[in-house]
């Protein structure tokens, strides 16, 4: 059994996004997925130039993290410098898509310095290697190699760090 235990985790590694690692070019559009609001593609070349806060989530785990990402929104960094991407892994959920893209827009309007994105085919599983049917939080810097990479809930600690690399690279990429 621990054989097997130790075999699962090696494969599981072998895919799994790694620090410093330049995650593939991926570009959603139409029937892949798009933008929110403006049904534009999604092309993740556009990230470029500024340190990125990315999110990969099943909608049900949606609130998974959101002290987190109250502190960030509390440090106000500024937009020149800082993007903040959601894709919604819209296959996923057993929530129906219509009702999804109800909530989606308003949490556009809500929150108009963050793109939302949605992935109807979970691309992103397979380009990027997220995990599937979860939450995944990833910082890239202004070349998009990734700073920060975790799956699920963030302990203390976790927010902290990640919260630093935020705030360094921001004032200093």
């Amino acid at each position: 059994m621990k054989k097997f235990l130790f075999l699962v985790c090696m494969v599981a590694s072998l895919y799994a996004i790694e620090i410093g690692q330049m995650p593939q070019h991926v570009i959603l559009q139409g029937k892949q997925g798009y933008c929110v609001g403006t049904k534009k593609p999604f092309d993740t070349k556009t990230l470029r130039g500024k340190v990125t806060l990315f999110v990969y989530v099943d909608p049900d785990k949606k609130d998974q993290n959101a002290q987190f990402f109250e502190k960030v929104k509390q440090l106000h960094f500024p937009k020149e410098r800082f993007n903040s991407v959601v894709v919604i892994n819209m296959a996923a959920t057993w929530i129906p898509n219509f009702v999804l893209s109800s909530i989606l827009r308003k949490k556009q309007q809500q929150f108009p310095r963050t793109l939302y994105v949605k992935d109807f085919h979970k691309n992103f599983v397979k380009e990027w290697h997220m995990a599937d049917n979860a939450m995944n939080i990833l910082i890239l810097d202004k070349d998009l190699k990734v700073l920060f990479a975790h799956t699920g809930k963030l302990t203390p600690k976790q927010q902290q760090d990640a919260l630093k690399i935020l705030q360094e690279r921001i004032a200093n990429d």
